[in-house]
């Protein structure tokens, strides 16, 4: 349509209006999203100045300590494991004073170099006090830990990396922390997470980026990345994270410790916010991480308590059981390399071939097993029934705000209309098959019918599984745990390659992992061999992300049947036992 035609429709008068209508209109949205901004902008300064407060803050109770006390040898408590700690304090040889004030100091060092406390928890000093007047000295008494920071604590915000909680500030403590106090320990700073916490990263915009301490270009991993870099740095003796595809065992991992994913509901996740709430496909669990397993085992016992199942009737009354930790027969341990939906990195595929002959030697039966149906498990129970919504809640939570660079490539994925992933995954279907599996599953399942035929599913198949372990008449498993830590900016290109961890999330099955080897020139000579099982842009992405690696540690994975904690455990305690075993006599 010429301009002549257009007077004609519109009188010259209308043609104006409509113009600056048109562009006022345009202006309008310009600076709404403006002011959008510069409200977001302005939250993340507060939050990043409370941060700021916080440490200026710890620095300053470090030194009224110190100068009140100039002669406690922090070096001393900051080298005693767990258990020894616990035993001294209970015995009074030390004081719970001096332990904290030593870990917060610690924990100013580390945070100082990776950038992994967004909060000190400042009613730590009241409790300080407290906790001598308790009746009874709980099984973690003196104890100071740290906990990622979506689990509540009164009068302290929940981020999850993300604007939208900003200014919600808790007004009671979740349940886990008031376990945590009843038992004498003492909550001190909060660590922190990736962006929305789906992902195995650490960086977000409000906080920025958390290195590994093991080696500054590489992921402390996620989404318990705070934790895991504090702990490995010596800042905190016991830390707390969350997992709903490998969040405590994939930081962990990275960052060379001991991390336990329980089952759902063992422990109470009261209290804890989340930006998928309402998500019921694929379990959800907080659990401890340490540098031992032994720590991880007293952490258990402490929280298996009367005041846990008062405070969360859903949490089934079943304290530890000992007598399961305990038992001294040999093992039946089912065990693979390769689930076949990621092949691993050589150090993976080494590190479990190495134990499972360290695990005969000690003498426990090694028997094979191959996990039913991996692809099925990965694709149509975890990503779709993770993302059973489309992704819409999750989509939602980042509304307004600034995506952070190490999630953009996951937030653009998701927020691909549904058609046009389903012709994207048709079309991609004969040259990248599983790429192409992915893309349909984030589609979601679309009803509430196809929602309930989901988690028929999720139950059929975790029959099946369990029926396959009874074949074999299993105890436990012993399987790779990803690894070694992926170079940063990768974890957000690969949230598949958590096929290792994510499967155990989908059967509900406790699991956990342990450090077992460092990566060794020979591996990263092999992996220039790497090809995957699929050769396509994943499997040459995730060659990238693990190079460059010789040195880092390498972890197995220990699972159990669901509420057999103590029995994952006492494989983990078996592992690290032989480990150290061979170490000392090499």
């Amino acid at each position: 349509m010429n301009l002549e035609t257009l007077r004609e429709i519109l009188p010259v008068d209308g043609l104006c209006a409509s113009a600056a209508l048109a562009c006022g209109s345009v202006a309008a949205v310009v600076v709404w999203k403006w002011v959008l901004h510069r409200g977001v902008q302005r939250k993340m300064n507060e939050a990043r100045q409370w941060r700021d407060r916080s440490l200026k803050q710890m620095e300053r109770v470090v030194l009224k300590f110190k100068q009140k006390s100039p002669g406690v040898q922090t070096e001393s408590i900051l080298s005693l494991p767990l258990v020894k700690l616990a035993e001294k304090l209970q015995e009074e040889t030390l004081s719970p004073e001096s332990v904290l004030y030593a870990y917060i100091s610690r924990a100013l060092v580390v945070t100082q170099e990776v950038n992994c406390v967004t909060d000190f928890i400042h009613g730590c000093e009241e409790q300080l006090q407290g906790i001598r007047k308790q009746k009874e000295k709980g099984l973690l008494y003196g104890i100071p830990v740290s906990i990622k920071d979506h689990i509540g604590c009164k009068g302290h915000i929940s981020t999850c990396g993300l604007v939208h909680y900003l200014g919600k500030v808790e007004e009671d403590d979740s349940a886990i922390v008031k376990v945590l106090k009843k038992q004498g320990a003492i909550p001190f700073v909060k660590t922190n997470v990736p962006q929305s916490m789906i992902n195995y990263d650490c960086s977000n915009p409000i906080f920025g980026k958390t290195l590994n301490p093991l080696n500054h270009k590489k992921s402390p991993g996620g989404s318990s990345g705070g934790e895991g870099a504090l702990i490995t740095g010596g800042g905190s003796i016991l830390g707390f994270g969350t997992d709903v595809a490998g969040s405590i065992r994939l930081p962990s991992s990275f960052c060379g410790l001991c991390g336990l994913k329980p089952t759902g509901h063992r422990l109470s996740t009261l209290g804890l916010a989340s930006p998928i709430g309402g998500m019921k496909s694929v379990t959800a669990t907080i659990g401890p991480m340490a540098r031992d397993v032994d720590s991880l085992v007293l952490c258990m016992k402490a929280l298996l308590c009367d005041e846990l199942f008062h405070l969360d009737p859903s949490v089934p009354p079943i304290p530890f059981n000992e007598e399961l930790y305990n038992n001294s027969d040999p093992l039946r341990i089912g065990y693979y390399e390769d689930d076949g939906y990621f092949q691993p990195s050589p150090s993976m595929r080494r590190a479990v071939r190495e134990t499972k002959h360290l695990l005969q030697a000690a003498g426990h039966m090694l028997i094979p097993f191959v996990p039913p149906r991996l692809d099925y498990a990965v694709d149509e129970l975890f990503t779709r029934g993770l993302f059973s919504d489309g992704a819409a809640n999750l989509l939602e939570k980042f509304k307004g705000d600034i995506i952070d660079p190490n999630v953009k490539s996951q937030v653009s994925c998701y927020s691909i209309p549904i058609l046009l992933k389903k012709i994207l995954a048709f079309i991609l279907k004969p040259v990248y098959p599983r790429i192409a599996r992915d893309l349909n599953a984030l589609c979601g399942v679309g009803s509430v019918k196809s929602l309930w035929n989901h988690h028929v599913a999720v139950a059929t198949y975790r029959a099946e599984f369990i029926a396959e372990w009874r074949k074999r008449k299993l105890d436990v498993i012993l399987c790779p745990a990803l690894g070694p830590a992926f170079n940063e900016g990768y974890p957000g290109k690969l949230f598949a390659a958590t096929s290792y961890t994510n499967l155990y999330n989908v059967l509900n099955f406790p699991a956990g992992v342990v450090p077992v080897s460092t990566v060794t020139p020979a591996d990263d000579e092999k992996l220039k061999y790497y090809r995957g099982h699929y050769g396509d842009p994943w499997d040459k992405r995730f060659k990238k992300a693990v190079e460059g690696a010789v040195g880092l540690p390498v972890s197995v994975q220990c699972v159990a049947l669901s509420w057999q904690e103590e029995l994952c455990l006492r494989l983990m305690k078996e592992v690290e036992t032989v480990v150290h075993e061979r170490r000392t006599t090499i």
